[in-house]
């Protein structure tokens, strides 16, 4: 394992880049989140050391980042002012090449759309709203408001394999599925589901091989999967045993059995979905909230992690040493 630390800056996400093996970007925060500017940092990673390429700061707190799927050098993050950056991360000196600002509170998702919507941004804010954008407009596509009152979006992600279908998830325990394509602004979901009862979902997650399942977790510890063809019930239940959240889940890009937890126990777990639910490793290497997780697409097995403890770790769990 190979670690980097982001001094007076504390990790919420952490991205391999898409197109060079030993790339990544993590978004940072000032005095956890709550006050203070943020960094972006680009970092390289080696067999046996994480170094520093550049940063750029932003006069709030980074809360997600994301790799364009079409360009290596364009990365965009969310902010706690409500906005969305979009930097060339050879530049930097410069400001973003795009700044775009409608959300009226702190945004907590980011996703890039890739295959038949690779221009399009889907943002989602404890505003009551997720945001479609596109890259080369000034103003959003189109809003998808929460049905809850006072509901927070934390999470919205484009479904990889079924083109216009993306999903939300919330405070209210619900994970909505809604029609990208629907311009209205008054759109309803296609689909809600009470996903996490008595409690809040804070991340979602679509396999990357299997078109129908997603996955949700919350607040209450747990990790639950879904099918599009029977969404009466979850079709299996991950259990942290820790009455803590499950901050954000990640499916391995090499196989639709392996599922990678940032948990705020402090710890990132390694799941096979298949067998049980079985939790492979746990991975203790943090003593804060784990806020980040990713797999490099281009490193089978090779995941890094972010927590406020300023720390990002980069590694390959001994459980998948041999797939």
């Amino acid at each position: 394992m190979t670690s980097f630390h982001t001094s007076d800056r504390h990790g919420y996400s952490v991205k391999f880049s898409p197109f060079l093996i030993n790339q990544l970007a993590v978004a940072t925060s000032q005095l956890y989140g709550l006050a203070g500017g943020g960094t972006l940092y680009i970092l390289e990673h080696f067999e046996d050391e994480v170094t520093e390429i550049c940063q750029f700061q932003w006069s709030d707190g980074l809360f997600d980042v994301v790799w364009s799927p079409t360009t290596d050098n364009i990365v965009a993050t969310a902010s706690g002012d409500g906005s969305l950056q979009v930097w060339n991360v050879e530049k930097p000196k410069e400001k973003p090449v795009l700044v775009l600002h409608e959300h009226k509170n702190e945004i907590y998702s980011l996703d890039w759309g890739e295959k038949w919507n690779f221009h399009h941004l889907l943002s989602a804010s404890w505003d009551g709203t997720a945001r479609l954008w596109d890259v080369n407009r000034t103003s959003s596509l189109t809003t998808f408001t929460d049905s809850s009152p006072n509901s927070f979006i934390y999470c919205a992600n484009f479904s990889p394999l079924i083109a216009n279908l993306i999903s939300t998830v919330s405070t209210d325990g619900n994970l909505n599925l809604w029609n990208s394509l629907d311009f209205s602004g008054t759109s309803k979901p296609l689909m809600t589901i009470a996903a996490h009862e008595d409690a809040e979902v804070l991340c979602c997650e679509w396999n990357k091989f299997d078109r129908n399942v997603l996955v949700t977790g919350g607040s209450d510890g747990l990790i639950r999967g879904w099918d599009l063809r029977n969404l009466r019930g979850h079709v299996f239940e991950l259990s942290t045993d820790s009455e803590r959240a499950v901050r954000r889940i990640s499916f391995s890009p090499h196989s639709s059995a392996y599922l990678a937890s940032a948990n705020f126990d402090f710890t990132t777990r390694i799941w096979d979905i298949n067998h049980n639910g079985e939790c492979l490793e746990l991975l203790e290497n943090h003593n804060e909230f784990v806020y980040g997780i990713d797999w490099n697409i281009n490193h089978p097995n090779q995941l890094a992690d972010c927590a406020w403890d300023s720390t990002v770790n980069v590694y390959n769990p001994k459980s998948l040493n041999d797939f």
